[in-house]
């Protein structure tokens, strides 16, 4: 076990900053590092930073930062989420990490969850400089989710992205979607613990905010992390899926394991989405570090 510190950092990336915390083990050696963020809506503070925690007690320098327009970060529209552009920050992220005098930057991993867990993946496919790619309970086909949340619905809700979109153009404010429900209105999340899960930020986090914008919706649908899987190879890829995952549906991540290349390793974790959180942490825990000892060690 390593004793750590962790520092606050204002990480600039494009035109905003990042609010991110940087857990140092007290070494003399350069160390490898993992680059963390948080999924669809949620922010740092929501339980990975007891992933971050483990991480640095094992050695690892870890970045954990909060994606533009949430929590502490800068940006502009707040609460909206557009998935490219959260890639291209993490990349950037990731050059600021590379560029960290404790660092070796040859053994860097990317850990990411449920949204970020289609980052990890993405991440992994497209920048080389990732070592090492842990993928917990992944967006894999944000239209197969679409589609699946959405059920007979799915025309209206083309309709409802379109009439935003018209409304945005004419200088109007743009429409948001409680996260879970409150008020009366209904959330995008309603299963699979969904409302434990987000209401904790209430008490975890400072000034979180239960909505995005629609346009999020929208951008999400379009996500398609799972196109990428067979480009992560030669990094090593290891899936930790949900059993019974009907936020980033269990089926999904498995056919899209089968079409991952080696090295690679899948570990099914019990019960819904929202359980290696707390409920099988862990596990879900020392499944991550494990790989990435094995592979960054």
């Amino acid at each position: 076990m390593h004793s750590y510190i962790r520092q606050s950092h204002k990480i600039p990336v494009h035109d905003v900053e990042l609010d991110g915390w940087l857990y140092l083990p007290q070494t003399e050696t350069l160390s490898p590092a993992i680059l963390m963020s948080h999924g669809f809506a949620a922010v740092k503070e929501l339980y990975i930073d007891k992933f971050a925690e483990t991480f640095a007690e094992a050695g690892y320098v870890v970045v954990l930062y909060d994606h533009r327009n949430f929590g502490k970060s800068g940006g502009q529209v707040r609460g909206e989420i557009i998935p490219q552009q959260q890639i291209e920050d993490m990349r950037e992220v990731l050059t600021w990490l590379t560029q960290r005098p404790e660092v070796d930057a040859s053994r860097i991993g990317v850990w990411g969850s449920s949204f970020s867990g289609g980052h990890a993946i993405t991440m992994g496919a497209l920048d080389r400089r990732v070592g090492c790619v842990v993928s917990q309970v992944p967006t894999i086909s944000g239209y197969q989710n679409l589609l699946r949340r959405a059920g007979v619905n799915i025309h209206s809700v083309f309709q409802a992205f379109q009439a935003d979109r018209a409304a945005r153009y004419q200088g109007k404010e743009p429409r948001y979607r409680k996260v879970i429900a409150q008020n009366g209105e209904p959330g995008i999340f309603s299963s699979d613990g969904a409302e434990d899960f987000f209401s904790a930020a209430w008490t975890l986090a400072e000034g979180w905010d239960n909505r995005v914008t629609l346009r999020s919706s929208e951008k999400a649908s379009e996500y398609e992390p799972g196109q990428l899987i067979d480009r992560i190879s030669p990094t090593p890829l290891l899936m930790l899926v949900a059993e019974k995952d009907s936020v980033t549906p269990t089926d999904l991540a498995i056919a899209a394991y089968s079409r991952a290349l080696e090295p690679k390793k899948l570990v099914m974790l019990p019960d819904a989405h929202f359980d290696p959180y707390v409920k099988h942490a862990a596990q879900a825990k020392r499944e991550a570090l494990g790989w990435f000892n094995q592979h960054l060690m």
